[in-house]
């Protein structure tokens, strides 16, 4: 063995690798590999097979609830012979050092391992699930909280989290839409960006950056049904332009990695889709970070029906693009065999070797393995109270206020008496929502508890039913609680288990006798407030039509109570906007606002054929961006700075907007465009911008978006985007639905576009 695999030497080329590989910014990833492959190549080649193979596997230390459970002597002796590359589920500073020191002090080429864990909306401290993220349409505040997430991550000795989620979902039934941004590309896109810049910062080698993995590569939203890991069958226009933008964004802002997804798309798995990923994503991207497979997922090829064996398995798997194996084994295991029943994988194998390692080095781990993990910090860092107060922050962003009628809202709880009706208002386990990592119930206020603290008025609890429980017994003590009450708070929805991962629902009205207890109170006649709590947009059409005022509050983490409290009593006038519609019930799923046109539009009249359901209104209960506010909004004076631009122009799109209103509050804004005549039918809207302004009593802001011609590109043919010449329509408003300004451009010329169109920023400026 040279001298490269140990000692100072050793040292000196990997600081070279990461110097070289990784010099400045995050967005590295995507870059060629050309300047460091030399250094690289050189590591490999005194590498065994059985060693490299190690470094492609991912072990589990652990279960999401039991970290480190399966950390034994056995597990050691493998680090030790270097097996392993990569742990999940592990944590702990002290804990993760020293299983560090085994694999850099006592396996023969010192290489350190990659620790990796779930932290989908934040580690100890626990902000509002992703889909509540979205609701903020603030990327300032959902990058916050990645980089809080980020720091309590770091100092707990770990460097990988296994987020964002940027899978496009537009059926609600399907449990996993809880963990994206909803419906549309463009509000994915932006997400996705700001979760990656948070968790990576513009360096990853820095203080406290980890990496991010952007999952699940390619429609793993678009389940058959809703179901979980079934098929999407869906057009190659389709999967190109809706969900594939917020991946290009994602590989556009550095994610060191990316997830396969579990699902098939027409017929292929993802996880053996050589097309897409190692053609799509690697050569026509560019893309050079590490991909990921999810758990299992390379054996469960063999269920796909494409593998007959777990050999087989693991050479479609590397042939694919996927270098490393997430806790199957199946390259632990089988992938030696492979090699040599077909040296030709042996290319694929050290170019998957290669960028395990570039990640290592690109997080400073060939320089300082022990860099990540601090004790110390780890006591001050987790869930501090400067964390704490992000976390609120993004809580009452959130909040959704759905319906208001007759100005029900915001309370004035002085000398009320106010029924708190539902389980939900209490349940601390379910304001942390799924997927809580380091969550601890201990950490979070309640609704309940808030209310006791803040309000100041006389309460009346009564949980009247359980999430999901059959047991009425206790409606009628919350009917009685409601008589006695001025108002009510009826506090309805899901438990944190109830929207997840394998928990997808034929029906999504309220579980368990929920429905019996919201009619029984909102039969007494009492002025209603619905707080929902849940994590994927509920069919309560009848429910809500009922309310006096309804807010959607998702589950909003540790600081879930007084945030509601905050909205509830007028503190902060709510302003989150909903990145799914409301269907008005199972059956109309998937429904979404940038549907095409449809030769017979929907039509009220129900002696015309359209494109509409006879037994049910037209359209979402609340539509995709809808949102309310204790203020009022003007806008006014639409202009567009010139009549047509060519296919590589801009246009700028200015407006007005005032609060016409007597209190401050925040307004987001929105831009739509839309195609009304193009070579392929086009969605009747489509979100191309969108900003969150805090406006005073009075106070009225310009602004103006700078929209590209290229923004209006569709996908036309294998690997081409084209800008059309033609009309564009730009719709300006509070929602998808509630449009302020209409105007229109022209493009003078049609043109060749490179990117995904949905995944391009539009830049925006306020006066």
């Amino acid at each position: 063995m040279s001298a490269i695999a140990t000692g100072p030497n050793r040292r000196a080329l990997l600081a070279g690798v990461t110097a070289l590989a990784f010099a400045g910014a995050a967005r590295a990833s995507s870059a060629p590999l050309s300047r460091h492959s030399i250094l690289i190549k050189t590591l490999i080649a005194q590498m065994t097979l059985d060693e490299k193979i190690g470094q492609l596997n991912q072990a589990p230390g652990g279960r999401q609830r039991a970290l480190n459970s399966r950390i034994d002597a056995a597990q050691l002796d493998l680090v030790r012979r270097g097996g392993i590359g990569s742990y999940l589920h592990v944590a702990g500073a002290d804990f993760l050092r020293e299983l560090q020191r085994v694999a850099v002090e006592e396996s023969p080429l010192k290489i350190p391992l990659l620790f990796g864990i779930d932290v989908i909306h934040g580690f100890r401290t626990i902000f509002p699930v992703p889909l509540g993220m979205a609701a903020t349409f603030d990327p300032d505040i959902v990058k916050a909280c990645s980089r809080v997430a980020a720091i309590e991550t770091s100092v707990s000795g770990l460097h990988w989290t296994f987020t964002p989620m940027v899978d496009i979902a537009r059926d609600p039934r399907w449990g996993r839409i809880v963990e994206g941004a909803g419906e549309d590309p463009y509000l994915g896109s932006r997400m996705a960006e700001a979760q990656i810049l948070g968790l990576q910062t513009d360096d990853l080698s820095g203080r406290d950056a980890i990496l991010a993995c952007a999952k699940h590569f390619g429609a793993y939203g678009a389940a058959i049904g809703g179901r979980d890991y079934d098929s999407a069958d869906i057009s190659e226009r389709t999967l190109q332009e809706v969900y594939m933008p917020s991946f290009f964004a994602s590989a556009r802002a550095g994610a060191g990695s990316f997830m396969t997804a579990f699902n098939d798309i027409a017929g292929v798995p993802t996880t053996a889709n050589q097309a897409l990923v190692r053609g799509q994503l690697r050569d026509q991207w560019g893309y050079q970070g590490l991909v990921v497979s999810d758990w299992n997922a390379i054996l469960e090829l063999i269920n796909h029906g494409i593998a007959e064996t777990p050999t087989q398995a693991a050479a479609l798997a590397l042939k694919a693009g996927v270098d490393m194996d997430m806790a199957s084994g199946v390259y632990a295991g089988h992938l030696k065999e492979a090699v040599a029943a077909d040296p030709s994988l042996t290319p694929y194998l050290d170019q998957a070797v290669g960028r395990v390692l570039a990640t290592k080095a690109r997080l400073g781990l060939f320089d300082d393995p022990f860099r990540f993990g601090d004790a110390a910090r780890e006591k001050t860092e987790l869930n501090s109270p400067a964390h704490r107060t992000i976390a609120g922050e993004a809580a009452r962003k959130a909040i959704v206020l759905l319906k208001n009628e007759g100005g029900l809202l915001p309370l004035s709880p002085a000398g009320q008496r106010i029924a708190v009706i539902g389980a939900l208002a209490d349940d601390a386990s379910s304001a942390l929502g799924s997927w809580r990592a380091r969550g601890q119930v201990g950490d979070v206020k309640t609704l309940l508890t808030a209310l006791r603290e803040q309000s100041g008025a006389t309460l009346d609890y009564q949980p009247g039913a359980a999430p999901r429980g059959d047991d009425a017994s206790g409606i009628p003590a919350a009917v009685a609680a409601a008589k006695a009450a001025d108002v009510v708070l009826l506090v309805i929805g899901e438990d944190y288990d109830h929207s997840a991962e394998a928990r997808s629902r034929s029906e999504i009205t309220l579980p368990g006798v929920q429905s019996q207890l919201a009619q029984a109170v909102l039969a007494t006649g009492k002025p209603v407030v619905v707080v929902l709590m849940n994590g994927r947009p509920l069919a309560l059409a009848d429910i809500l039509g009922k309310a006096g005022a309804a807010l959607e509050t998702w589950f909003l983490g540790v600081e879930s109570g007084p945030a509601i409290v905050d909205i509830l009593m007028g503190k902060v006038s709510p302003a989150g906007r909903l990145p799914a519609g409301l269907p008005r019930n199972a059956g109309t799923s998937p429904t979404f606002y940038a549907h095409t046109p449809s030769g017979r539009p929907a039509d009220p009249d129900l002696a015309k054929d359209s494109a509409r359901y006879h037994d049910v209104a037209i359209g979402p209960l609340y539509p995709f961006g809808h949102g309310l506010s204790y203020a009022s909004f003007a806008y006014a004076d639409l202009a567009i700075d010139k009549p047509s631009i060519g296919p590589d122009q801009s246009a700028a799109i200015s407006l007005s907007v005032t609060n016409t209103g007597k209190i401050a509050a925040d307004e987001v804004v929105q831009l739509y465009m839309r195609d009304p005549v193009a070579s392929v039918a086009r969605p009747v809207k489509e979100l191309r911008g969108f900003v969150r302004l805090t406006l005073k009593p009075g106070e009225t802001r310009k602004v103006t978006f700078h929209l590209h011609a290229t923004q209006t590109a569709l996908w036309k043919t294998a690997d081409q985007w084209r800008v059309e010449a033609g009309r564009i329509d730009v719709l300006v408003g509070a929602s998808s639905e509630d449009i302020r300004l209409k105007g229109s451009f022209t493009i003078t010329g049609s043109a060749i576009a490179m990117e995904p169109a949905a995944s391009l920023l539009t830049r925006v400026s306020v006066g």
